[in-house]
């Protein structure tokens, strides 16, 4: 009797171990798919664009920020989580041959301001004062939601600067500069207060690498189109224009991006080779000892994608449709598409086709100085058949 009972008890508490064991293993695999899932560690997404160049002979520095703001708007990361600064509104600019527009490429084919860019600093707001308030979060209570960096420890930051620069620092506006070591001393601000997971810097100017060289701040990843003592170069000339349209480096980098989408394994190790000297004319830099990661397994849209949060359940979830609710969320949509118009953003060619295919013929217009010249012709044809005397007929 005490044999079976201690027995009995003995298979219980096998039992009750075996199923523990098993619970704790599900919930393993539970968290190990959630962390493969989260490589990075991070659960949304933010970017701060910037242009500090003002004029219009600086109209490529506009379309190099307005293109990876394209960019990373077409991989998801919305406009209420990117902050963008133009120092020029070169899409109204009188000398602009074809207003509301800015191109990228000099076939006039892509058309980087598009119909809904949310400009959240302009003109004279972009200061370095401006810029740095805005990184490291200390803005006055009542400014604007738009105008914020509401980022937080899991929050991955794309950071794109581009204007004129030297060694050790970019202007802005022509007026002021920051320091690499005020850059540096932001992003420490910026960790220190957890203002981010993971931090990439791009930045497209002449001797751009001395700007990254006194970061110090961990998890940061930082790139640049040119090294010390060298010149970051223009890129696609366009006579209509009449200025260069980009710089090298960001042309590149926009040829890039438009093969990537949502679901892409691309690293960061591509992203390194997309423009080297044979190219770029200058010899780009990255700087990798910061980041905790190795490169190769950073995924391009950790930083230029959008971060979707998800919630792992065990629960069982019928997959048969509802037809009922099918048939008039179809309606809703139909109605909706009757409604909305289709924007011209999307029906613009890729890149890679605008790049490889033929220019279109331009219309024909005279050459400078033929109408001055006409009216010369006229002119002295009139005194060799009329003569001075004539004159005062026609005053």
């Amino acid at each position: 009797m005490v044999a079976t009972y201690i027995l009995s008890q003995g298979v219980t508490a096998f039992a009750v171990l075996l199923l523990l064991s098993f619970d704790s293993l599900a919930t393993s695999q539970i968290e190990d798919r959630t962390e493969q899932f989260f490589r990075s560690g991070h659960t949304n997404n933010w970017a701060v664009l910037v242009c500090t160049s003002r004029f219009w002979f600086n109209y490529r520095h506009v379309a190099n920020t307005l293109s990876v703001y394209r960019s990373v708007k077409r991989l998801g990361i919305p406009d209420s989580h990117i902050v963008l600064m133009l120092a020029d509104d070169m899409a109204c600019n009188p000398r602009n041959p074809k207003p509301a527009t800015v191109f990228s490429h000099k076939n006039m084919e892509l058309n980087v301001y598009g119909d809904d860019v949310e400009v959240d600093y302009r003109s004279y707001e972009v200061t370095v004062e401006n810029f740095l308030r805005v990184l490291t979060g200390r803005i006055p209570p009542s400014t604007p939601r738009s105008k914020r960096l509401l980022s937080d420890d899991r929050s991955n930051i794309l950071i794109y600067m581009t204007g004129h620069g030297g060694n050790g620092f970019l202007k802005f506006q022509d007026s002021e500069e920051i320091t690499n070591i005020e850059l540096a001393d932001a992003f420490e601000q910026m960790w220190q207060k957890r203002r981010y997971n993971e931090l990439l810097f791009i930045i497209d100017t002449c001797q751009g690498a001395s700007m990254y060289e006194r970061f110090y701040s961990p998890n940061i990843m930082a790139l640049a189109s040119s090294q010390v003592g060298e010149d970051s170069l223009s890129h696609q000339p366009d006579p209509a224009v009449g200025v260069h349209l980009m710089d090298r480096y960001t042309f590149y980098v926009l040829e890039f991006l438009e093969e990537i989408n949502p679901a892409s394994q691309t690293n960061m190790n591509d992203l390194f080779q997309v423009c080297p000297k044979s190219l770029c004319v200058s010899t780009p830099g990255h700087r990798t000892d910061l980041f905790q990661r190795d490169p190769k397994n950073v995924l391009i849209t950790d930083f230029f994608g959008s971060v979707r949060k998800v919630e792992i359940t065990t629960e069982t979830i019928s997959l048969q449709p509802d037809l009922g609710i099918m048939e008039s969320s179809y309606k809703e949509d139909w109605m909706d598409e009757e409604i909305m118009e289709p924007l011209k953003y999307a029906e613009q060619l890729p890149v890679a086709q605008i790049i490889h295919q033929k220019p279109k013929l331009k219309d024909w217009h005279p050459p400078g100085g033929f109408i001055l010249g006409l009216w010369a012709l006229i002119i002295m044809v009139f005194f060799k058949t009329y003569g001075i005397k004539h004159m005062k007929f026609i005053f």
